[in-house]
């Protein structure tokens, strides 16, 4: 059996909607039921029921968006750090092995190849980024596993919602036997104030960037393929391969579904964040190919936005 934690969230829905869907025998553990951030009570619930598994998918992204943790610090550090730092260690202590929902906002930039040689560039809003980007794709890549996070604490600025996240994955490094899932700007077809897709047709302005995505239900099909397969414990950068800008999204839905609007998109970083933001974003690409090379696939990210895009008239 499975439990499953922060069944109530964006993602841990989706887990409960994919392990109902894949008739996986799972409990979605609330803290109505038992108060699972308290050791004492988790380490009793999990003694009387002996899970195979444990997924963790709470966490404090803040509501409406990563603007919230700054200033909510103490809640956004309990959700994502002391948190998964506690279930780790009793986790460990019971033998129980469990997969932990991180995210890919804890980087910045991409790799760009330059005179055969692959160099980190941590701000991807620049012109030549933009035209490497549309006429040679292939010189720009993401950083795979291997990587130390860039949009940190330790590696700052970066925004309080990524600096504990990137906490949150230091202090249950070498805890037990888990999965790290990095998550990274989740989408699909369904309308929902967490779905990327719907920012961006809500949004008054559009901020453009090249991001590496994930649409909902691949990423959770891929962290339970994680588990399913056996795959080896560790990180693992649960995208769809490639990477898109904003204004190439920008452009499918207008092709698609023809919006009644006008896209307006801001002038420049300054007055992204003068005016539409508090907290930096991260803005980065990720490579798969750590997940894909074990045997766990998930479709293109052109192929799932154009998918979601066209479902959505059906929605």
């Amino acid at each position: 059996m499975i439990i499953l934690l922060g069944s109530s969230g964006y993602v841990g829905k989706e887990f409960e909607r994919i392990l109902s869907k894949r008739g996986m025998s799972y409990k979605a553990l609330t803290r109505a039921q038992v108060d699972y951030t308290s050791a004492a009570q988790l380490r009793a619930h999990l003694v009387a029921n002996r899970p195979d598994f444990i997924i963790n998918a709470a966490g404090f992204t803040g509501k409406p968006n990563v603007d919230a943790c700054e200033l909510q610090k103490d809640e956004t550090m309990q959700g994502n750090v002391h948190f998964p730092k506690m279930l780790a260690g009793v986790c460990a202590e019971l033998g129980i092995p469990w997969g932990h929902v991180s995210s890919g906002c804890i980087f910045s930039g991409c790799l760009v190849e330059q005179n055969k040689i692959w160099v980190a560039e941590k701000n991807m809003n620049q012109d030549y980024i933009r035209q490497i980007a549309l006429t040679e794709p292939s010189r720009l890549k993401g950083f795979d596993e291997s990587f130390t996070p860039n949009f940190s604490f330790s590696d700052g600025p970066c925004s309080y919602y990524s600096g504990t996240k990137a906490m949150g994955e230091e202090a249950i490094k070498g805890v037990g036997d888990h999965y790290v899932w990095r998550l990274r700007i989740p989408f699909n077809e369904i309308n929902n104030p967490r779905n990327y897709l719907t920012k961006i047709q809500t949004y008054a302005k559009v901020y453009d960037n090249l991001n590496s995505l994930s649409h909902l239900e691949d990423f959770v099909n891929a962290c339970i393929d994680c588990w399913v397969k056996h795959v080896s414990y560790g990180t693992y950068n649960v995208t769809n391969p490639g990477y898109v800008s904003t204004r190439q999204v920008v452009e499918s839905i207008k092709k698609i579904l023809k919006p009644n609007r006008e896209f307006i998109f801001w002038e420049s970083d300054e007055e992204f964040y003068r005016l539409g933001a508090k907290a930096l974003r991260s803005n980065c690409i990720l490579d798969a190919g750590k997940l894909l090379a074990a045997g766990v696939n998930m479709r293109t990210v052109e192929d799932a936005l154009r998918d979601s895009i066209r479902e959505w008239e059906k929605v």
